[in-house]
């Protein structure tokens, strides 16, 4: 490379910082990049960044869940290396047997209370339905009516006092 080469790229770096390096893609296309550490022309040291380039997806649009576990946990600085296709496989093969195992213990576990239900080893769960709320005062009871029990003509000011109050006169 000539010397003029050379100074441009040099203040090239100098200017805009150095170029994003591709770390890698994963098997849905997403396409991973580093920029590395580097100083700017003010000499303020910037830290390495780390940034996923989308297929077909708006920044705002992603959910958890969206970039395999292994690349979000590079992103996000959790581990040095960026992952590979092999360990990626690994992990998924290894997740897929988890939930296959713990489905197969449902319903194992499931067949085991059927049985135990049925020769009377265990008592089945009392399924209960309650109305309304435990902090109303008719909780347990049977719920008031919603029709009126009396009319505006026998209403008598002062006169109504709360249950339990012990006495009718006002304090």
């Amino acid at each position: 490379m000539g010397r003029p080469w050379q100074a441009l790229r040099a203040l090239r770096l100098r200017l805009l910082g150095p170029e994003k390096e591709l770390v890698g893609t994963d098997q849905f296309g997403n396409k991973y990049y580093r920029v590395p550490k580097h100083e700017t022309r003010a000499g303020q040291i910037i830290a390495e960044r780390r940034f996923v380039e989308a297929i077909n997806r708006q920044a705002y649009q992603y959910e958890m869940g969206d970039f395999p576990t292994e690349w979000e946990a590079w992103i996000r600085k959790k581990r040095n290396d960026p992952p590979t296709i092999e360990e990626i496989l690994k992990n998924e093969n290894y997740r897929d047997e988890m939930k296959q195992k713990i489905k197969d213990v449902s319903e194992k576990d499931k067949l085991l209370q059927a049985k135990e239900y049925k020769e009377g080893l265990v008592a089945e769960p009392v399924h209960t339905q309650v109305k309304g709320h435990a902090s109303a005062p008719y909780y347990g009871k049977k719920e008031p009516s919603q029709d009126p029990t009396s009319t505006a003509s026998t209403f008598q000011p002062g006169s109504w006092m709360p249950p339990g109050s012990g006495s009718g006169h006002n304090k």
